[in-house]
């Protein structure tokens, strides 16, 4: 099979698909791949790494839509990248299409075959190609968070960890997933008093139990959420359900009623944010003020470390990528349910039933779309 990568065009994203590793891999397994020129750069992998792994590398994206039978990304395709998807082609990337109508179309309009990294799943009803991501994204939080809280952009102006004789900042983090529990324990570790708050009560055992005397916990109630948030300095907001839109948390009549200054940073904001006053935004320009409350927005946080997430992404799609490439998408997604999960455009169908019920549009479920 004919494997393809382009060089990422969403702002700011330096982040790559395919490691020069993965790609020796697939063609160790007698594929082929052609990588843009430049792809790498920003994750620290030039163009001589793909050469030397074997790899060809090619001028133009244009050549690889046209070309590549499995197209491998890092973010969802943007409106010029959709527009040279085709149908028979897979796509393999993330997606997230619950919150884009846009993308949605486009890619039922392609045919295409799109197989979303954040929707496939594993045996112990995680997901483990969104896990990787979302521990760098967690770990990142409280570090963006306390950057957002400094006076000069806009925050409170509170110290993470205090000093003797001043209290550390309150954080508050809101779900208690693989997102929240990295937020909380780097929260934690920088000084911070943190809270973690979820409404599965075996989870927060399970935190209470291994991070005991870290962080505390609490359920959350709305009473509960209100309450810290509040009292907080910042909040994380880390909810999920996957596939689907992220459910609004906190809204704009309680940003009056917390500290002036505090900050929100909004880990779910690829799945359209779990505030409601939240509004993607870039490396490049990451906060803005709501009522006088600082928000972090960035819907690709993990660019920001980009060889890190790469190598991360990469451990956790390879095999999944090889499995697509080696029997095909049908034979891969038949002999293996979980990737089956990651299924949610084929041959102008919508397959994944979250993102359909979000944007009011019918869908076919995966099984009976092995057989288109």
């Amino acid at each position: 099979m004919l494997i393809g990568c382009p060089k990422e065009i969403k702002p700011q994203e330096y982040r790559v698909g395919l490691t020069p590793v993965a790609a020796q891999e697939a063609l160790a397994h007698g594929h082929e791949v052609i990588v843009e020129t430049g792809a790498g750069q920003g994750a620290g992998f030039d163009d001589d790494a793909y050469r030397a792994a074997g790899a060809r590398v090619v001028d133009t994206a244009q050549e690889i839509f046209a070309r590549a039978e499995l197209v491998v990304k890092v973010k969802e395709p943007q409106a010029g990248e959709r527009q040279q998807l085709r149908e028979g082609q897979v796509l393999f990337t993330y997606l997230h299409l619950a919150p884009d109508p846009s993308q949605t179309r486009d890619l039922l309009d392609s045919g295409v075959t799109a197989i979303a990294y954040e929707t496939v799943t594993d045996r112990a009803g995680g997901l483990p190609l969104l896990a990787p991501m979302s521990e760098v994204a967690g770990r990142l939080a409280p570090q963006v968070g306390a950057w957002t809280l400094q006076k000069a952009n806009g925050g409170r102006g509170v110290l993470m960890g205090g000093v003797p004789g001043v209290t550390p900042a309150r954080v508050v983090v809101i779900g208690g997933g693989v997102v929240g529990t990295h937020a909380a324990r780097i929260a934690a570790g920088m000084g911070a008093d943190v809270t973690v708050l979820d409404m599965s009560l075996a989870r927060l055992r399970y935190l209470d139990d291994v991070f005991g005397g870290v962080f505390k916990t609490s359920y959350a109630s709305k009473g509960n959420t209100a309450e810290l948030v509040e009292q907080a300095d910042m909040v994380i907001g880390a909810v999920l359900i996957p596939g689907a839109e992220a459910p609004k948390l906190i809204t704009r009549a309680q940003l009056g009623r917390m500290k002036p200054g505090a900050a929100l940073v909004d880990v779910a904001i690829d799945q359209g944010g779990c505030f409601e006053t939240s509004r993607a935004t870039t490396h490049a320009d990451p906060i803005y003020a709501v009522d006088g409350i600082m928000h972090y927005c960035v819907a690709n946080m993990p660019g920001a470390v980009a060889r890190s997430s790469t190598i991360a992404l990469g451990n956790a799609t390879m095999p999944f990528m090889l499995a697509l490439a080696n029997k095909g998408w049908r034979r891969a997604c038949e002999d293996d349910a979980h990737l089956l999960a990651g299924l949610n455009t084929h041959a102008g169908h919508l397959t994944y039933y979250a993102v359909g019920k979000a944007q009011g549009i019918d869908v076919l479920s995966p099984s009976m779309a092995l057989k288109v």
